[in-house]
């Protein structure tokens, strides 16, 4: 029998964070008048109780650790748990969103997928508009410790490549979780402060500007407007490219000692193969713009290059209308919704990494039908990559569609067009956020869903944000047994 103290014990903590991070928007609302600063200072309170009788009634004896299976089972509690009382402020609020939608909004925020069942944000409080860009920023940190810590350990989708080799051997997760772990938030918080002072310079208010960094860099796409990115200039949406690119790169490797004043990240065969995919896509969509639409070049490329980072790095923030580009652009975005960003960051995704092995996998399937008798070996980062973890990424990306298309046909058993299901259930499983369409398009909302495809497509969040086996394996009937 799996002792679940463990994880109930560390999902404590989690919940005392989150109840920390609600009385920002307590403060905000206190500030601006907003009698709604109640309704966060009560949802504190509710969330702090919980989680001190998770931690003092499951505190384990001795110095606690987890297992690999109690590892299995910490982040789905942590982001079942944590959205169910983040999903709080949105019914007490004056917003008054129904149960399914406050659920809904919460872990899209906490998955840092940024789909939206809120219209009216220009004249929303300013406390729900900063806890929406906090759930984004706070799930992208858990996010990226998540990738770095656990599942490397537990060997999911390739990850073992990118084990630490301080990480203990044997089946107790003990890696120097405290260093790791305070290194990425400071990193993160850096570049977050950045963002939001380059936001500020850009034309933002202070306010919006914090709320747009706070989202930019956890790829989350949370907004303050209607508009989106639209309702500011061209400064401000350059400033967002930016802010998203460093959002979708590998934080891990920011981390990592710099060697002559050269930043690790920029040496990475991943980060190569992100810039040229932003890079090919953007140039290709704004030479469309330009010579079918009309656009003017710097517009063109402006918009193009806007966009395809937010598609790629799963931010989902919006510029400008690009479901009204013509069907090439619309099939171009709905191929960039299974691309992702760099592993160890907060983007969602297939991820770079994986994409690269496969397409390096398929080359060496093309050498192979030349010379039969030869000998190939496949390299990452100058690293022989063994089968185990190419078997691992193969599973992993057949396990992707597959959920996709289940998740697709789903959506459309309870009533969703086809177009919507198919860019739903690729937006939710990669964590974007707008789809394609006129309903969750990029200027639309997932609001006039039906509440059963809100409740699917939540659940698609989670089991995209935990990278599958995570949750697959837990219902397993093995992992269930001594």
């Amino acid at each position: 029998m799996i002792d679940f103290r463990p994880v109930l014990f560390v999902n404590g903590f989690l919940l005392l964070v989150l109840a920390a991070a609600m009385g920002i928007p307590a403060v905000v609302d206190l500030l601006s008048d907003d009698v709604d600063w109640k309704v966060f200072a009560l949802s504190a309170m509710t969330t702090a109780f919980f989680a001190m009788a998770l931690v003092f009634g499951a505190r384990p004896k001795g110095r606690a650790s987890l297992t690999s299976r109690q590892a299995f089972m910490v982040p789905v509690v942590a982001w079942t748990l944590t959205a169910g009382f983040a999903a709080l402020p949105f019914v007490f609020s004056n917003l008054r969103l129904g149960p399914v939608d406050a659920l809904f909004e919460a872990m899209s925020g906490l998955t840092t997928t940024g789909a939206t069942v809120i219209v009216g944000l220009d004249r929303a409080p300013k406390g729900i508009l900063i806890w929406r860009a906090l759930l984004n920023w706070l799930g992208g940190e858990g996010i990226i410790i998540m990738a770095v810590v656990i599942l490397p350990l537990l060997r999911i989708g390739g990850m073992q490549v990118f084990r630490m080799e301080s990480s203990d051997k044997s089946d107790k997760i003990k890696p120097r979780i405290t260093q790791v772990a305070a290194s990425i938030t400071l990193i993160y918080a850096g570049f977050t402060g950045l963002a939001a002072v380059a936001f500020w310079a850009a034309g933002m208010s202070r306010f919006d500007a914090v709320c747009h960094a706070l989202a930019a860099v956890s790829t989350g796409g949370f907004s303050t407007s209607d508009s989106n990115l639209a309702h500011w200039g061209t400064a401000v949406q350059w400033v967002a490219v930016f802010a998203m690119m460093v959002g979708g790169s590998s934080f891990t490797l920011w981390t990592g000692p710099w060697k002559n004043w050269r930043p690790k990240v920029l040496d990475d065969a991943q980060t190569h193969w992100y810039l040229m995919f932003l890079g090919a896509f953007a140039g290709v969509l704004a030479l469309w713009q330009w010579a079918v639409n009309d656009m003017t070049p710097g517009v063109a490329l402006r918009h193009a290059a806007f966009s395809v980072t937010s598609v790629v790095t799963t931010t989902g923030f919006v510029s400008t209308n690009y479901g009204a580009w013509g069907g090439f652009a619309h099939v171009v975005f709905f191929v960039l919704l299974f691309i992702g960003g760099c592993t160890g960051s907060a983007a969602g995704g297939v991820k770079i990494f994986r994409w690269e092995l496969l397409f390096a996998l398929a080359g060496i399937h093309l050498k192979r039908l030349l010379h039969p008798h030869g000998v190939f070996v496949i390299h990452y980062n100058q690293r022989p990559i063994i089968p185990q973890v190419l078997d691992s990424v193969l599973g992993f990306v057949v396990m992707y569609f597959f959920t996709f298309s289940v998740f697709a046909v789903a959506l459309t058993m309870v009533g969703v067009d086809l177009i919507t299901a198919l860019s739903g259930s690729a937006s939710a499983l990669g964590n974007v956020g707008p789809g394609i369409g006129g309903t969750i398009g990029p200027m639309g909302s997932y609001r006039s869903l039906p509440d059963a495809a809100k409740v699917i497509l939540a659940s698609e969040m989670v089991l995209g944000r935990l990278e599958l086996f995570t949750v697959a394996v837990l219902f397993s009937r093995s992992y269930w047994r001594e």
